[in-house]
């Protein structure tokens, strides 16, 4: 297995195709977006398309990297037939969708895997996602190799497609209430006279959000994390879906879930992860930020 296809050219299939290419594999890249495709131009190794049933005749793996659930859907019908045999879903699209589509491509003989991916670019780009795995052990095996191109840190959760949806919503649903957390604790502290770093620095309820995103991105005001705020109401509302089907309150998801789909009205859905925290900010009357955030920028 010397060729990949991609499709979704986003925050982290464009890195998965440099790792891809890096490593030797040709690679066919697929996006509706001529500028997403344009991006890789210089890789020598990528070919590119808007043809989602061109990278199924190109390649026998394929790896899905979409933002929804709908666009998942769209691209497996695009997919029979051609030659692809195992398609692996690194998107969170949730356990109903993957199931569905495994079901679909199955009368195809294509076999799918789920394997969402948890990281921003930067991680894609240096192969550092964490990646959790469940569906045949063979195939897991088969793909090993390239998936270890992108994500360092692997988990195989089980067998059955649709664990690793519902591993990838826990993971996400813990994530945003944390962010949540830091972002109106740290706006509490800042408004009454602290320095935001060294606030965080002496904190004992540290989580990624204190310990990577906020002084890589906010402390800094790069708001450069690299994925968008929308996603994460995406994420949310597929966790409160999952836990009504089995009869769960989750009053902390659905909670987070009302912060985030605020920060989307007033900031906008395209807008940075880290960006959550600016109708906080606004609200407030002030920013986040390191004393010397041109400084703290260098050093990230």
């Amino acid at each position: 297995m010397r060729d990949v296809g991609v499709i979704g050219l986003g925050s982290l299939g464009a890195p998965m195709c440099r790792r891809f290419a890096g490593a030797g594999y040709r690679v066919i890249a697929c996006d509706l977006d001529e500028r997403a495709r344009a991006a890789l131009d210089d890789l020598e190794l990528v070919t590119t398309t808007a043809d989602a049933s061109a990278v199924a005749k190109g390649a026998e793996v394929i790896v899905l990297c979409l933002p929804s659930a709908e666009a998942s859907r769209a691209v497996s019908r695009a997919l029979m037939p051609g030659r692809v045999r195992i398609v692996l879903e690194t998107s969170t699209v949730g356990p109903l969708v993957i199931r569905d589509l495994a079901r679909e491509l199955e009368v195809s003989r294509i076999a799918v895997l789920d394997v969402p991916v948890s990281g921003g670019p930067a991680r894609a780009l240096a192969g550092t996602l964490s990646m959790m795995m469940a569906g045949a052990p063979s195939l897991i095996e088969e793909v090993e190799p390239l998936v270890a191109l992108i994500a360092q840190h692997r988990f195989h959760v089980g067998t059955e497609v649709g664990l690793a949806q519902v591993c990838k919503l826990v993971n996400n649903s813990v994530s945003a209430a944390g962010m949540v957390a830091a972002c109106e604790a740290t706006v509490l502290g800042v408004r009454s006279g602290l320095e935001a770093k060294t606030m965080l620095d002496a904190s004992s309820g540290r989580n990624a959000a204190t310990e990577e995103k906020f002084p890589r991105s906010i402390l800094t005001g790069n708001f450069d994390h690299g994925g968008p705020l929308g996603l994460m109401v995406k994420d949310l509302e597929l966790f409160v879906g999952a836990a009504a089907r089995l009869d769960l309150e989750c009053a902390m998801a659905k909670a987070a879930l009302g912060v985030w789909k605020e920060a989307v009205r007033r900031t906008g859905g395209d807008a940075d992860y880290c960006s959550l925290i600016r109708h906080l900010e606004a609200d407030a009357g002030i920013e986040v930020r390191a004393r010397n955030a041109a400084s703290s920028a260098q050093r990230a």
